[in-house]
């Protein structure tokens, strides 16, 4: 039997007779993009920190951490109130990686940081230090802070861009001057840096963009470096220098100028990665659709299915139908809130109650719609974890 004519029999016996939409996570699929993924990790003797977005389920991130071992060290958090639910959950390394403004959010996280907790807040410019100490020395802590910098390409004095947009700091001077300038304030102190060549790990090797990634590398490689020699020749000591992705991660690896890098959305496998040459990943994370109805030869119609992710617009952002193999969506519908039309090939049979299973374009997105994943090894649940959502969090 095919691969995935096995995996879709293993996955219809796993969830059985479970009330759908459903949401599954392939163990085995984790453990082997994890193996994956940490290989130049570990060649390089840096370690990884897992991306909490891409997971979005406590469980999840604990099962990643045990079976990562020592190489697989801390958390990289998208705001200060989800810091501070991993915290009480026991998450002691906790790198928040988008800046506040709101001085609120530093007393989120004081609690963890009297606890023992080394829960870190990213900056890259002066008044958000400003704001950070005065929050800090009302509750009574010292916030460790890394300072943001903006790997993004750069040509023709600037006309040229190519990233997105994230931190002011582009130079090695700018970075140094701000991370000097955080020496002068009692409440906060420098932990390190973060360098995340988004223009880089969300580039595939398939599109139009692919081939500037012969540019972008050296020049992202250079930048970082020139960086850290800038912090040296100051004195200006750092522990933490982090970045990388699961599209860039064997890249960062082998950064000399990082300590660590990050990946999250690669441990799930979500379906934006197959266009990566490099990424020898399996699809670990669906969700599972009802078929409830026959329109015409040749179609199925599935209940609900418009899970649709962030970012530009555009059809790429669609859930795929995965399981059985060969299904597509219509053009004219695409996956929709209610219902979800299928084209099927020939040789597919579909009965009214089946299961289809679905990829999503984002691996933590999925997670805003399910309260739960059944944790599937073979054909039967190992477990069942909660999302986010599940326990009460929201945390868009």
């Amino acid at each position: 039997m095919r691969v995935r004519a096995r995996r879709y029999e293993q996955y219809r016996q796993a969830i059985g007779n479970a009330r759908l939409p459903a949401a599954l996570v392939d163990l085995e699929a984790v453990d082997h993009n994890l193996a994956a993924l940490l290989s130049p990790v570990r060649a390089s003797g840096k370690t990884l920190r897992v991306a909490s977005k891409s997971l979005r389920s406590v469980e999840l991130l604990r099962y990643v951490l045990r079976q990562g071992g020592a190489t697989v060290r801390g958390v990289m958090a998208y705001s200060p109130a989800e810091a501070r639910f991993l915290a009480e959950q026991g998450f002691d390394d906790i790198l928040v990686a988008y800046p506040t403004a709101q001085p609120s959010d530093v007393a989120l996280v004081a609690p963890a940081l009297r606890d023992g907790a080394r829960v870190s807040l990213v900056v890259d410019n002066l008044e958000l230090v400003r704001i950070a100490d005065a929050a800090a020395e009302a509750a009574g802590v010292r916030v460790p802070l890394v300072v943001d910098v903006d790997l993004s390409y750069r040509a023709a004095g600037g006309r040229v861009h190519l990233g997105v947009r994230r931190s002011p700091l582009h130079t090695p001077l700018d970075v140094a001057d701000l991370a000097q300038r955080i020496g002068d304030f009692r409440h906060v102190e420098l932990l390190g840096l973060l360098a995340y060549e988004a223009h880089i790990a969300a580039i595939d090797d398939r599109g139009p963009l692919a081939p500037l990634k012969n540019i972008t590398r050296p020049a992202a490689a250079s930048l970082r470096r020139a960086i850290a020699d800038e912090l040296a020749r100051r004195g200006i000591a750092i522990r933490l220098f982090n970045g990388g992705g699961t599209g860039s991660l064997a890249f960062s690896s082998g950064d000399d100028a990082l300590t660590e890098v990050t990946a999250g959305s690669g441990i799930l496998d979500s379906h934006l990665f197959d266009g990566y040459r490099d990424l020898h990943l399996e699809p670990a994370a669906c969700f599972a659709l009802q078929v409830t109805r026959r329109p015409a030869p040749g179609f199925v119609t599935c209940q609900g299915g418009g899970f649709v992710a962030s970012g530009s617009a555009g059809m790429d952002r669609l859930p795929i139908p995965y399981l059985p193999e060969g299904l597509r969506l219509t053009r004219l519908e695409g996956a929709g809130e209610v219902q979800t039309p299928l084209v099927v090939p020939a040789g597919i049979e579909l009965a009214l109650g089946a299961p289809v299973f679905f990829r999503h374009a984002k691996a933590g997105e999925l997670a805003e719609h399910f309260a739960s994943y059944a944790l599937v090894r073979g054909d039967r649940v190992e477990s069942v974890a909660p999302t986010y959502r599940g326990m009460g969090q929201c945390f868009g």
